[in-house]
């Protein structure tokens, strides 16, 4: 029998590794399950914009529009053809007795000629120029409407604008040149109204001595 003792190697790297792991378990806390995080309630405001998905939305209410009642008057319902022309026949033999008569009490007076559509410019015309004044008698201020000249001008100017296209050359040379001299007329009053206005007061006259 030998008298060698025997040694037995021991790996201690496997002792130290096992004692790390107990020391780090023991240092550890225990885990606890995390609370949820408490819901908001849907009617508290939220600070910021909410995005909303597959959220029912009311249907929208029709709106109703106006009855035509409501916003025009009602207008009674337009002639017939046939009354039309019965109305045509009796005004015609109304004005036709109108004209004997006045003719059997002036025989010297003629009979008077058809109207046609010069004498409605015509009448356009002499409207629109004794509102801005003309046919004032001599040493007379004359009398101005200057706002009714400028309507009876504006209602020329859509005589021509409605009847384009649907006159005689006479009659559309007659309105063009009615409605520029109304127009021409209108501007040098107005320009005149215009500089008085512009104008500063006249002074009072000076006092006489005492």
């Amino acid at each position: 029998m030998s008298d060698t003792p025997k040694f037995t190697v021991i790996d201690r790297r496997k002792f130290k590794a096992d004692e790390e792991q107990e020391n780090r378990q023991a240092q550890t806390p225990p885990t606890t399950e995390a609370a949820p995080a408490p819901v908001e309630s849907s009617t508290r405001p939220s600070a910021g914009p909410r995005l909303v998905v597959n959220e029912s939305k009311p249907a929208p209410q029709s709106v109703e529009a106006p009855a035509a009642d409501e916003t025009q008057p009602e207008l009674p319902p337009a002639p017939t053809a046939q009354e039309s022309k019965a109305q045509k026949t009796a005004y015609d033999a109304s004005a036709q007795r109108l004209e004997d008569l006045v003719r059997a009490q002036n025989p010297a007076l003629g009979a008077q000629p058809p109207i046609g559509f010069e004498h409605l410019v015509q009448q356009f015309y002499v409207s629109a120029m004794i509102q801005m004044g003309a046919g004032a008698q001599e040493g007379q201020r004359p009398r101005v409407d200057i706002l009714g000249a400028r309507q009876t001008i504006d209602m020329l100017g859509v005589l021509a604008e409605k009847t384009k296209g649907n006159l005689s050359e006479a009659e559309d040379r007659a309105l063009k040149t009615v409605l520029f001299e109304v127009r021409m007329a209108f501007l040098e009053l107005t320009s005149m109204i215009t500089l008085q206005g512009m104008q500063p007061p006249m002074p009072p006259p000076p006092q006489g001595k005492r």
